[in-house]
């Protein structure tokens, strides 16, 4: 073992699908260097029971938090919902989405999410001016990340439309930098300071076809790039009216469409869409607990995934946070869809859960060499996991059956608190009375 490697034996773990017993991971750098199943727990610095890899969260919007259980009576759509959610942005300051991003965080990490890529679009006063630092709101939210121990990819988005060829709207001024290259530029300064910064395009009705391609030009090809995609009807309907296009025929006509783009929700496509995008090796990312709670629609997962699409889930407006409910939501929706059972296999649903995941951060996960050393630990006798099969834990466990998160060979969380005792409960209760 090298000097600065760490230990950490699990009683037993799925390994690439498989269970292993008395399993060594050694750890160095943050990243696993080595796997030795039969090891003993005497020689290991953390010694964790039932073990699977962290789960990669490819898309929230934090501050939707915000409106958990505030929503319900007003009824509606997606667009109804959106007046109140425009409303809780213009509440926002700096210092109040710190403090709320920081509640946020803390409840993913206490429920298995061990990173996450934060799909964000507030940027300036609610007039859309900037602040003396214009990347103040980005700055608070890598600040929020950092103190409760959570991997963030911040994915600066650009924002300029209110619908194609038409401006934004006053409640969405905040949202805009004017152009795309007034966008770039800020990015880029800001990329320069956080190597965690990726970036979004927020759709096709708030970013023009040349802005897109421009983009597309401009990012660093490693950069991750993310798009919300045919969430709505209505959105396609707007892209054919002003572009003849799809969505999605807009994206791959602009240059991006590619394995580092990721498609967010692609709810309503096309089998001309669904084609476009398997072939162009981008992802998608579902939301399922968002999705049924908006309305949405379900989208064409199983389909996606047979033609080779990879699939990553996201907690999206924070309505739910629970990697397994999104997981078991996946699977849901596509049976409802099919009225058959077992859509996804579950080596399909843990590849979905965590390397698809962190593929859409950048990064590299699961029980293997060279990913991050990023770990939950499940109880397995639970009244919800008793009696079942370690490959098929995620769909049954809930975020109550938790006990141990580990990032970067690191115990970050235990027994739903973070490791220095802070409660999520009570940071979010406090985080929220600013914002009411």
């Amino acid at each position: 073992m090298s000097a600065g490697t760490t230990r950490i034996h699990a009683e037993r773990a799925l390994v690439e699908g498989v269970e292993v017993t008395d399993v060594v991971i050694e750890v160095t750098g943050g990243r696993i260097s080595a796997i030795a199943p039969g090891g003993k727990a005497q020689t290991a610095g953390l010694r964790l029971g039932t073990v699977l890899a962290g789960s990669g969260n490819a898309h929230s919007h934090a501050f939707h938090r915000a409106l958990r259980g505030r929503t319900h009576d007003q009824g509606g759509d997606f667009w109804r919902w959106r007046e109140q959610m425009y409303a809780a942005a213009d509440r926002l300051t700096p210092e109040s989405y710190e403090r709320l991003a920081e509640a946020v965080f803390a409840e993913m990490l206490v429920t298995g999410w061990t990173t996450v890529a934060e799909f964000h679009y507030v940027h300036h006063r609610p007039d859309g001016t900037p602040y003396e630092d214009p990347n103040a709101f980005g700055a608070a939210l890598v600040r929020a990340a950092t103190s409760v121990g959570i991997r963030l990819t911040l994915l600066d988005t650009l924002y300029l439309t209110s619908a194609p060829g038409k401006p934004l709207l006053p409640e969405q001024r905040r949202f805009g930098d004017g152009t795309a290259a007034a966008w770039l530029e800020r990015w880029q300064r800001f990329h320069e300071q956080q190597h965690t910064v990726g970036a979004a395009i927020h759709s096709v009705r708030a970013v023009s076809p040349d802005d897109i391609a421009l983009v597309a030009e401009g990012l660093p090809p490693e950069t991750p790039l993310h798009v919300h995609l045919s969430e709505q009807p209505a959105e396609n309907e707007q892209s054919l009216a002003a572009y003849g296009r799809t969505p999605t025929q807009v994206l791959a006509d602009a240059g991006a469409l590619s394995p580092r783009t990721w498609l967010v929700h692609a709810t309503h496509l096309t089998d001309d869409d669904m084609a476009l995008i398997a072939e162009s090796g981008a992802g998608v990312v579902m939301c399922p607990t968002t999705e049924a709670d908006l309305g949405d629609g379900i989208g064409p997962a199983r389909d996606l995934a047979d033609a080779g699409v990879r699939i990553a889930l996201g907690s999206d407006q924070n309505a739910v946070i629970d990697p397994w409910l999104e997981v078991r939501g996946l699977e849901a929706a596509e049976r409802l869809r099919s009225r058959r059972r077992g859509r996804f296999s579950p080596a399909d649903l843990e590849s979905v859960r965590t390397s698809a995941g962190y593929a859409a951060c950048g990064l590299a996960a699961g029980l293997r060499v060279g990913a991050c050393a990023d770990l939950v630990e499940i109880d397995p006798d639970s009244v919800r996991t008793a009696g079942a099969s370690l490959d098929q834990l995620a769909l049954v466990a809930t975020a109550a059956d938790v006990t141990r998160v580990v990032v970067g060979g690191l115990v970050v969380a235990e027994n739903g608190h973070l490791a220095d005792g802070r409660d999520p409960a009570t940071l979010v209760t406090e985080a929220l009375k600013e914002l009411r």
